[in-house]
């Protein structure tokens, strides 16, 4: 088994869904209970950023759109050890490509029962102070 099948590669998207008033998609993770976030999920093998953020988009809340814009946007950030084992042994750092998609109202969400169990439209400032990730809390608040 190649390490490409065998682990997941240590590139991700985060995608930012918000609409003109202001209001941001939030959606909270089944594991760990109480994680919300934006849209997230991890590059395959063979996929470049956009290519992820449009299926991770669709796949997580059945929104389908070619309007998604690429923020030019790169962070990297340390693997929590909950999800370390599901990289390569020597993967410690995971880097995360910024996407934004603007809406012109809340729509409603269609959730992958087996990612997440709710979904809130948040005022910005709101939807920062709930999100766990840094990055994601970097990336709304950069919608200001």
């Amino acid at each position: 088994m190649t390490d490409s099948v065998r682990y997941k590669r240590p590139e991700s998207v985060l995608v930012v869904v918000y609409t003109r008033q202001g209001d941001v998609l939030l959606l909270n993770r089944i594991q760990p209970p109480g994680f919300w976030q934006s849209v997230t999920g991890s590059l395959e093998w063979d996929e470049q950023p956009m290519q992820a953020a449009t299926r991770e988009l669709f796949e997580e809340t059945a929104i389908q759109t070619d309007c998604l814009v690429d923020c030019h946007q790169q962070h990297s950030f340390t693997i929590l050890p909950a999800w370390r084992d599901r990289y390569a042994p020597d993967v410690r750092e995971n880097t995360e490509h910024v996407f934004k998609l603007e809406l012109d109202a809340p729509v409603a969400i269609r959730l992958n029962p087996q990612e997440h169990n709710e979904y809130q439209w948040l005022p910005i400032s709101a939807a920062a102070d709930k999100v766990f990730s840094w990055t994601n809390r970097e990336a709304i608040l950069g919608l200001l």
